[in-house]
């Protein structure tokens, strides 16, 4: 019996019988003499069980000494002895089949007890099975990300890959210019314009990729409920994967224009494209001023077929700046607050491609590049300062008032028809200009700002350095421009 009372108690009650006896001995204390009413000879054995369960059997000598008038304390000591060599486990087993007999409450409570076990098990198991198909599923989310990331990293890097292979002799050829026989600073220089031209070429790519899809987009506003949730849902998934499908358009793009020699080519030929577009927009807007600018047209077949700069940075800025100083280059400027600076640059006859280098001292400046087609008057660079970046046309009033013949009277009825017939011989005259890099601000305070541009015609460059948007601080510009054979 004793190997099969624990066994016995677990099958009966679903309780270890330690665990069991610890229950039942719980409920007699807090209800003894409440919801338990015994007699008191059921008290006695109780006890007699609970002593033999957690003493042993009765040892005399061990027994503490009773009194004379100890009624009670002797009935329990001859109720204990009457337990014998009882075990521990039947003492416990004695104790709980007697409360149960003697009370009714007693079983319910126990499956009461069991019953909020088993449902604390179970929630306990459901939360463990919930964490774990949390802990899993962000495993596979993770696991997605590493691949998609792996898999945009070797479409970058094979799109890089391909790009400095058709710009390293190119390159090559300007480090080698800039510094003769450093190899070790020839190739910083070189990984600096790779780094620079993949940045320029991935945001083009963007833009690219952004107008096509604003091109294909439909008005929101003129579309029905339906539509316009699946056009939303649409744009959100494509955002989701923009990174994914530039880089994958990229290296088809590569493919698709392998036929080109270099990618200046390719780069040409898509130019060329937007700029027949220009052309086309140029025309229709010459067709509606009138016959004055009917010969425009023409004019403009010959400026309108430029090629992108190409910029990009080094980290010599104090060399640069100690040259420039020295007099080793074209020299040092202070641009006030709200001013711009023009630097007007002619093309030469002898030159095919325009080189600028520019830095300065703790501040942004605003660049940008603009091409006039109109013949050089001169061979000279010359420097211009204005308050805005705008060269505004205005007619000379002290011109006006001099022409007036004071004998045969005021000429004053005329002069809104003379100013307006010399505004618009200005504005006929005046020579078209071209956006090469349009005029954004520079933080070329760290690094010197270099860039080329491969001559589109005649004409004059007009370098800008625009400061206008500073309201109090001047900036000291540091420039060098110089010519290409």
């Amino acid at each position: 019996m004793e190997n099969n009372s624990p066994t016995t108690a677990l099958e009966k009650w679903g309780f270890p019988l330690q665990e069991l006896y610890r229950l039942a001995f719980t409920f007699y204390k807090q209800n003894s003499g409440k919801a338990i009413h015994l007699s008191y000879e059921d008290n006695l054995k109780l006890i007699a069980f609970k002593q033999q369960a957690s003493l042993g059997a009765f040892n005399t000598n061990h027994a503490p000494a009773l009194g004379v008038l100890d009624v009670i304390g002797r009935d329990r000591q001859q109720h204990w002895q009457l337990l014998g060599d009882m075990t521990r486990e039947q003492a416990m087993e004695g104790f709980i089949d007697l409360l149960d007999t003697m009370c009714s409450a007693f079983r319910p409570y126990i499956e009461a007890v069991r019953q909020n076990r088993d449902d604390t098990l179970k929630s306990e198991l459901r939360r463990m099975e919930l964490e774990k198909e949390t802990r899993l599923k962000r495993e596979r989310e993770q696991q997605e990300l590493l691949e998609e990331g792996y898999k945009e990293e070797m479409q970058r890097r094979q799109l890089q890959d391909a790009l400095n292979k058709q710009t390293y002799q190119q390159f090559k050829l300007y480090a080698e210019k800039q510094f003769p026989g450093n190899p070790e600073q020839q190739a910083v220089l070189i990984h600096q314009l790779q780094r620079e031209h993949y940045h320029q070429y991935m945001q083009q790519l963007h833009l690219q990729n952004q107008n096509q899809s604003d091109t294909k987009d439909k008005d929101p506003e003129n579309m029905p409920p339906q539509e316009q949730k699946e056009l939303d849902k649409g744009k959100e998934q494509s955002n989701n994967n923009n990174g994914s499908l530039e880089l994958a358009n990229a290296i088809e793009g590569l493919q698709l224009h392998s036929k080109f020699q270099t990618r200046e080519q390719w780069e040409g030929e898509q130019q060329e494209q937007r700029e027949q577009e220009q052309l086309h927009d140029l025309e229709s807007v010459a067709g509606a001023e009138g016959a004055g600018g009917g010969g425009s047209s023409e004019d403009y077949d010959d400026y309108v077929m430029i090629r992108p700069a190409k910029i990009w940075t080094r980290p010599d800025i104090q060399q640069f700046k100690t040259e420039v100083s020295a007099g080793d280059g074209d020299g040092v400027i202070t641009i006030g607050h709200g001013d711009t600076v023009t630097v007007r640059v002619p093309t030469n006859l002898n030159g095919k491609c325009i080189f600028w280098e520019f830095a300065t001292d703790n501040y942004d400046i605003g660049f940008g590049i603009y091409f006039e087609w109109a013949k050089p008057v001169t061979n000279e660079v010359t420097v211009h300062v204005s308050d805005s970046d705008e060269d505004e046309d205005c007619v000379d009033e002290d011109y006006l008032s001099t022409t007036e013949d004071l004998e045969s009277g005021s000429l004053s009825q005329d002069r809104n028809t003379l100013a307006a017939q010399s505004a618009a011989a200005a504005a006929a005259s005046k020579a078209p200009i071209s956006i090469i890099v349009p005029i954004y601000r520079r933080e070329c305070y760290n690094e010197v700002y270099v860039g080329s541009h491969s001559y589109p015609g005649e004409g004059v460059y007009l370098l800008k350095f625009d400061n206008s948007y500073s309201i109090w601080r001047s900036k000291t510009l540091y420039y060098r421009v110089y010519y290409e054979r």
